[in-house]
């Protein structure tokens, strides 16, 4: 089945997975959106509860999903594995310890006797959704606006900066990417709220935080877009591999396969009209609408990037060394094999969609947290 294609056209099957399972992270990254609406969204200890509770049925599936989305990356091109997360750790390690932070937090928020709280807890929580999101669409900016690093004559990465991650934050542009994803993913959490907890008066607030989080995830995502379509790009040459710059090179990436553009306004209509059925028409079965719309839309950005001869991880210290799919994936060999084991992820697909469907038969109500009989958490 695989063995009739070309290294090539092996990397450019596992750039298309990786963009998908990135647009599927994204989409279950509501959890975090969710978190961050602890506060801001709830009046009383159990308006929380509920939310804790619809939230801790489902992070268990977006950390499969990063787990996959990272190890696909890994495995496939394992060259920017090592210069992103081998050079920017303080980044990385700031982004795993808030992910520790959620994990933990889930499993201690109500146990007796907790050491910090239950209040703890909640904060930690907060932190997960607010700083992990606008830590992760930092990193994920870099793709973009480039990283200082060389890779010298033995293949190594040598990082340029002794802040090591840390300079990412004193690019303006950066945060484009991680507000807007710090509000869609807000969004995105109200459409869950909407369909998993049966409280109609915790609804009325939740259609209301759409509609403010809609307007200010559009300023950000506009300001990206224009961005990103605007800016210089770099192209590599499929012959000789030597790096150049190209102005406006994202922009042409789209005007030259139709198709990523397609998908890429099609995802924004979707999320947008999902919008507008949850507010206006006060839906509350828009969730899966929006979450298609996500994945598209991130999965078509996350192409654009990467194919076309397009370098998606730019170094700003020695053009030459910037990463492509080209020079940073595995051998034949290990995209080969991998691309048998990648079958499984229909699978995996199917297994969230069914784990999925078998928690939200039940929507989460003040009945059920009131119950002392039932595990919460």
């Amino acid at each position: 089945m695989f063995e009739t294609l070309s290294l090539h056209e092996l990397q450019l099957y596992w750039w298309s997975i990786i963009s998908l399972l990135g647009g599927l992270f994204v989409f279950m990254m509501f959890v975090q959106g969710g978190q961050t609406l602890l506060f801001g969204l709830t009046r009383n200890e159990l308006e929380r509860t509920m939310m804790v509770n619809s939230l801790g049925r489902k992070w268990e599936l977006g950390f499969t999903t990063l787990v996959l989305f990272g190890g696909a990356l890994f495995a496939a091109f394992p060259k920017f594995y090592a210069s992103s997360f081998g050079g920017a750790y303080w980044l990385w390690l700031g982004i795993l310890f808030s992910f520790i932070l959620q994990a933990v937090s889930y499993e201690y928020r109500t146990k007796k006797n907790n050491f910090f709280g239950q209040t703890s807890y909640e904060i930690f929580l907060w932190i997960n959704g607010v700083f992990g999101t606008l830590l992760l669409g930092i990193a994920i900016s870099t793709f973009i606006s480039g990283a200082p690093y060389i890779i010298d004559e033995n293949n190594f990465v040598v990082w340029q900066s002794s802040l090591r991650g840390i300079e990412a934050l004193f690019v303006w542009q950066n945060y484009l990417l991680a507000f807007s994803l710090l509000f869609l993913v807000r969004i995105i959490a109200g459409m869950y709220f909407l369909n998993n907890i049966d409280h109609e008066a915790f609804r009325d607030k939740i259609r209301s935080m759409i509609m403010r989080n809609i307007l200010f995830f559009l300023v950000p995502f506009l300001g990206f877009i224009a961005w990103v379509l605007l800016k210089d790009g770099y192209e590599y040459n499929p012959e000789s591999l030597i790096v150049s710059i190209v102005p406006m090179k994202y922009f042409y990436n789209f005007l030259e396969i139709p198709f990523l553009l397609v998908m890429f306004l099609l995802g924004i209509v979707l999320v947008l009209f999902a919008v507008y059925r949850a507010v206006f028409k006060e839906k509350n079965c828009c969730i899966f609408t929006v979450g298609i719309g996500t994945v598209l839309t991130v999965m078509s950005l996350l192409l654009n990037i990467g194919v076309n001869n397009t370098v998606y991880y730019p170094s700003i210290s020695d053009l030459q060394s910037s990463i492509t799919i080209v020079n940073s994936s595995g051998s034949h060999y290990t995209l080969l094999t991998m691309s048998y084991v990648s079958l499984m992820v229909p699978f995996v697909l199917a297994y969230i969609y069914v784990v999925w469907r078998a928690m939200d038969k039940v929507k989460i109500t003040e009945e059920e947290m009131n119950d002392a009989s039932e595990h919460h958490y």
